[in-house]
């Protein structure tokens, strides 16, 4: 007897089909699992032995073969055990054979038969979906698989709750989709005195999602104001919040089945690994900069993160997208995230102050920064120096503007740029590249001659050169103005070239 189902594969955040088989045929007993198991799938056949054990029924004595196709695709992780139980119950007669063979399945058992939880449920569905399949996956998955409207998501407790539905005994409803959450509460700029500068920054920063290093003291205010800046940014889009939900998905993040439309702001230690960052690891999982995809990434203490992680985000800077090359697979994770890194001048992080800098200064400073590569800092837009707070400031009672101001400028200035950008498949300033920025900035004469001027005096990359003006672009949707002019010019210098 033989029977087949199918389940997926995870290449990354893409499911890939795969079809399950199960033949029960003559021969002394025995119970093979091939097409490329790891670990975990191989050893789904004692919970699957067990799990049927517990509903009673026994095993037939007899040679049990599944296959997992296609063969050269490796199988990794324990959400195999569901398919692999249910094509062996339809082979067994348990279950109908031809219902059993429209479904696409994944799920973990326990050993009395429940159902626990897997990540991917969400890319699943969409898979179910495109395959014209009905998804079965654990009840704690239902909520997150069921926000794919187009796939029908069953989600029982148990493999008997299987069983009784297809024999019409208890039939199942529908998985109903989970909530979207609500935001988180975000802490507002009104609590930073001080630091304009700095704050106009992250509001420029924000609204063309431009990358952002911020140099200054200790105590500077430098990790609050990167705190508060995912109050400033808009909420995520429809698309936008399933493609970040599915990386999440796949990575186990996504919480009793809710999307949030609330940016991701991830801010890994600087002890973190490169597989941590990049991704990689057991299964090529996402790295934090995937999962910051659509976000903030924020590296506080940015010189001490080691020099091979820091190097590795150039390309994703640049392309929005990271492939993990591992010996056994090759997978691609979108990445598109703004960079906003913090650090002290120097080790000691006193020199700029002449009362407390070591004798070694400005030396000491040279040889801190450093170690950050000249490319990897041409890639920041922006580049403020953030001075210590002076005590006058912090002792003002007047609060300083709120958050929700600043994210109405934010908002409207993204609103300009999704109109400007909607053929070309792109959002924001940011990503506008060669002769469309020249075109969509429409600079005149007097800006052209100006960064022209700071171009040649500086030697500028091109790079740079095509950064500045991306970020006067942005400077001048803030300011509502058609085209670039000189004063946008000068502030989009100042913030890179011109720190102090």
């Amino acid at each position: 007897m033989q029977a087949i189902s199918y389940t997926v594969a995870f290449h990354g955040v893409e499911p890939r089909l795969v079809e399950v088989q199960v033949a029960v045929s003559p021969g002394l007993p025995a119970f093979a699992i091939v097409g490329l198991p790891d670990k975990a799938v191989s050893e789904a056949r004692e919970r699957v032995r067990a799990t049927i054990s517990a509903l009673g029924l026994a095993l037939p004595a007899k040679r049990i073969t599944v296959n997992l196709a296609p063969a050269d695709l490796p199988k990794e992780g324990s959400h195999f055990d569901l398919p692999i139980a249910l094509t062996l119950l339809a082979a067994m007669e348990a279950l109908p054979i031809d219902q059993i063979g429209e479904v696409l399945s994944l799920g973990e058992l326990s050993l009395d038969g429940r159902l626990v939880a897997v990540a991917g449920a969400l890319p699943a569905a969409l898979a179910a979906a495109e395959n014209n399949c009905t998804l079965i996956c654990p009840a704690d998955c239902g909520a997150e698989a069921a926000w794919v409207e187009a796939a029908r998501v069953l989600a029982p407790e148990s493999v008997l709750a299987i069983i009784n539905h297809f024999a019409g005994r208890a039939v199942m409803n529908d998985a109903s989709p989970g909530e979207v959450r609500a935001p988180d509460r975000q802490r507002d700029m009104a609590d930073v005195r001080g630091q304009e500068r700095a704050k106009r920054a992250l509001e420029i920063a924000a609204a063309g999602r431009h990358n952002l290093l911020m140099v200054g003291p200790p105590g500077a205010g430098k990790s609050m104001m990167a705190a508060r800046l995912p109050g400033l940014l808009p909420p995520l889009s429809a698309a936008e919040a399933l493609e970040t939900s599915m990386i999440h998905s796949v990575a186990g993040l996504l919480d009793a089945g809710g999307i949030s439309r609330t940016r991701p702001y991830r801010a890994p230690h600087h002890s973190a690994s490169m597989p941590a960052i990049v991704g990689g690891g057991r299964g090529a999982k996402p790295g934090e900069i995937s999962l910051a995809h659509n976000g903030v990434l924020f590296l506080d203490e940015l010189p001490e993160f080691p020099r091979a992680v820091l190097e590795t985000l150039r390309q994703p800077l640049e392309t929005g997208d990271v492939m993990v090359a591992r010996a056994n697979a090759h997978v691609r994770y979108p990445c598109a995230f703004m960079l906003v890194a913090a650090a002290n001048p120097c080790r000691c992080g006193w020199m700029s102050d002449p009362a407390q800098a070591c004798s070694r200064a400005p030396k000491c400073g040279d040889d801190y920064m450093g170690r950050i590569s000249g490319p990897l800092l041409d890639r920041f837009d922006l580049r403020i120096d953030v001075p210590a707070t002076a005590i006058s400031d912090l002792q003002k009672l007047q609060p300083g503007e709120p958050s929700a101001a600043i994210a109405a400028r934010v908002a409207a200035a993204r609103d300009l740029q999704r109109s400007r950008y909607a053929s070309k498949g792109i959002t924001t300033n940011a990503q506008v590249e060669g002769d469309h920025l020249i075109a969509v900035a429409a600079p005149d004469a007097a800006a052209l001659a100006l960064l022209g001027q700071v171009a040649s005096r500086f030697s500028l990359s091109a790079r740079a050169y095509h950064r500045i003006l991306r970020v006067a672009r942005t400077i001048a949707d803030l300011a509502g103005a058609e085209s670039v002019g000189k004063a946008h010019i000068a502030e989009a210098v100042a913030y890179r070239i011109g720190q102090g």
